[in-house]
């Protein structure tokens, strides 16, 4: 086993160990993918201000998303077909979440369905809602996330209909995979993966099988899939879902100013600035980049946290200090549990809170929530004068 201490060591192991259409679906964005860059390189371009002869003792990361004290402002971030990254993946994630005191927020695309989750876990977790043209179970999905005992929402409003990545296409991804020659020789080289596979019964999305009528099994659950994001989807579907819920609600996708405000209108608790990884809009700006333009919009009427292309505790710094309250990790703890398992997950919690308790000291900080815009100096700012 190599020295693992950082994020990207994560990545090149979860490559070796995953099979190939599923790490590519971790590990890709739509069309061109300029976004998808974009999310981590715009990161990059953000520098820090270190600070010197200052006490660094005593220092906390203890913070709060949604009213729930958290480790530190971070959540793993819902993603679909986490189960196949690893053998119940979901559940493996969800516990290395729990343990480390962090949210974790379950996929409606997952292979482990919501009781899965539940009756593994100890604690509430989010649950991540796509909006569907059938209606009756969408409310039935609701309704078991309540039963469940699930903290908090998590509203998806930009995948109304679905941006076209390519290697997603190639690959013929499918979950489970098709018995196709290519399949079958590339997964015959992951030998971890398959005998986990083996030990598990969860091959298909266990919060659609089985729940909707017509769709027993895995053979028609692709076509109903393809038809059922709604690409008429408003904001009195966000009011209705409100409603039916009851809870804490949070509104993941908001990429502009105005649907920030319109969000807060909603009475959504909590909205998150993201574009879905780089996987839908190709083109679109990076979260980082637009996020504080939306802080300096809705930031004194609603929580606002950030998610897309972290990939270190420093990205998780520089949203902070921009002003979020919270943050979400996708691909980091995809990486780890495809390269480890649950023991994976918590090495990207402990190499994310290790960075980001570090990166704090060095800026002057013992407090989290001490953070602010002062912090940062954008790259441009230091060396365009110089460029004249």
């Amino acid at each position: 086993m190599p020295t693992i201490t950082c994020i990207e060591d994560l990545r090149i192991l979860a490559k070796r160990r995953v099979p190939k259409m599923f790490y590519d679906y971790a590990d890709s964005g739509s069309w061109t993918e300029g976004t998808y860059r974009a999310n981590s390189s715009d990161f990059d371009r953000i520098r820090l201000r270190q600070k010197v002869a200052v006490n660094m003792e005593n220092r906390s990361l203890a913070a709060q998303m949604l009213g729930q004290d958290v480790a530190m402002p971070v959540a793993l971030a819902p993603t679909g077909l986490t189960g196949m990254q690893c053998a119940d993946g979901e559940i493996k994630a969800a516990r290395a979440a729990e343990a480390f005191g962090v949210p974790f927020v379950l996929s409606t695309m997952s292979i482990c369905s919501i009781e899965d989750v539940a009756a593994a876990t100890q604690k509430p977790f989010w649950f991540q809602l796509y909006v569907m043209r059938d209606k009756d179970y969408l409310g039935r999905l609701i309704d078991r996330a309540k039963a469940a005992g699930c903290a908090a929402l998590v509203l998806t409003l930009d995948l109304q209909i679905i941006g076209q990545r390519h290697k997603d296409v190639k690959n013929g991804l499918s979950a489970p995979p098709k018995p196709t020659l290519a399949n079958i020789l590339n997964m015959a080289t992951k030998v971890r993966w398959g005998l986990g596979m083996l030990g598990t019964k969860r091959h298909g999305f266990g919060n659609i099988v089985g729940h909707v009528k017509g769709v027993e099994n895995v053979g028609n659950l692709a076509e109903w899939t393809n038809k059922q994001f709604d690409p008429a989807l408003s904001w009195d579907d966000v009011a209705w879902i409100k409603e039916r819920w009851g809870g804490k609600l949070v509104i993941k996708g908001i990429l502009d100013a105005d649907d920030a405000r319109l969000a807060v209108k909603s009475g959504a608790d909590a909205i998150i600035v993201s574009n879905h990884g780089g996987r839908q809009l190709d083109g679109a700006l990076s979260a980082i980049e637009i996020l504080p333009q939306i802080i300096d919009a809705v930031g004194a009427d609603i929580e606002v946290h950030m998610d897309s292309g972290i990939r270190s505790g420093q990205d998780v710094l520089k949203a902070v200090a921009m002003g979020a309250k919270g943050t979400y990790i996708g691909r980091a703890f995809l990486y780890g549990l495809g390269a480890m398992g649950e023991e994976g997950v918590t090495k990207v919690l402990e190499i994310i809170h290790k960075e980001l308790d570090l990166t704090m000291a060095f800026c002057g900080h013992r407090e989290i929530g001490t953070l602010s815009r002062d912090n940062l100096i954008r790259a441009d700012e230091v060396f365009n004068p110089y460029l004249r």
